[in-house]
């Protein structure tokens, strides 16, 4: 498969999160379908502040873009570093939930189809959450070149995703077998769409951004998610 033969697919998947973003906060705060009881809520909760405890490591600066912003749980934590913050996702509705969470002064809000979407500029700071995971593998490349574009002399990356585990997702929803890159997905009106969804390894991860000149160091917590951060370290031969 060659970038533009996802096409279909990938319409899908922005139909997908276009529908699902009045319910998609149930996911991370664990409410409706995807809780899992209070000592699993728990373990994932504790797993998100990990992430959080790293963003706050990392100290995200200077003029920041967020790419998939979604509605907006990381664009409210990003904001405290930054009073220069660009939000960018496909789906119009993700982006009225994120206005309405973290407001419009020093955010600009940018509805663009990430794939085809250009810099409008530099920034100190590109970050995306549980984004990675939804960019087709034969788009890999091209979206880490876009996020070199976009990035500003010294300019450093964050991002977080998941890891493959059942407890994740909803509990009628079902993991993919493991070598597959398609997940069906459920909406609470029994709606159904396939999405993209590619479970990164660290290691293996690492290396490929290494192999397109990064500098990446990245983690895993205990069950659910992987986050990291990178620089650029040199042209890929």
């Amino acid at each position: 498969m060659t970038a533009g033969d996802d096409r279909d697919l990938l319409d899908e998947q922005l139909a997908y999160y276009r529908a699902r973003a009045a319910e998609y906060d149930q996911w991370w705060f664990r409410h409706g379908r995807y809780d899992r009881g209070p000592e699993e809520n728990a373990r994932w909760f504790s797993e998100g502040e990990e992430i959080a405890a790293a963003l706050e490591e990392f100290r995200p600066s200077g003029r920041i873009l967020e790419i998939a912003g979604g509605t907006g749980i990381w664009t409210a934590r990003l904001r405290s570093f930054s009073d220069d913050l660009v939000v960018l996702d496909g789906s119009k509705e993700m982006l009225a939930i994120n206005a309405a969470r973290v407001g419009t002064g020093g955010v600009r809000h940018v509805q663009a189809e990430i794939f085809t979407w250009e810099p409008d500029g530099l920034y100190d700071t590109v970050f995306f959450s549980f984004w990675l995971s939804h960019v087709p593998p034969v788009r890999f490349d091209s979206f880490w070149d876009l996020v070199r574009r976009s990035l500003a002399p010294g300019g450093r990356v964050f991002f977080a995703d998941s890891r493959r585990d059942a407890g994740s997702t909803a509990i009628d929803h079902q993991l993919p077998e493991t070598a597959s890159i398609i997940s069906r997905r459920r909406l609470n009106d029994g709606r159904e769409f396939d999405v993209y969804k590619v479970f990164h390894d660290p290691a293996a991860l690492s290396q490929r951004l290494l192999a397109l000149g990064w500098d990446a160091s990245i983690r895993q917590t205990e069950r659910h998610f992987i986050h990291g951060s990178m620089v650029r370290s040199a042209d890929p031969a």
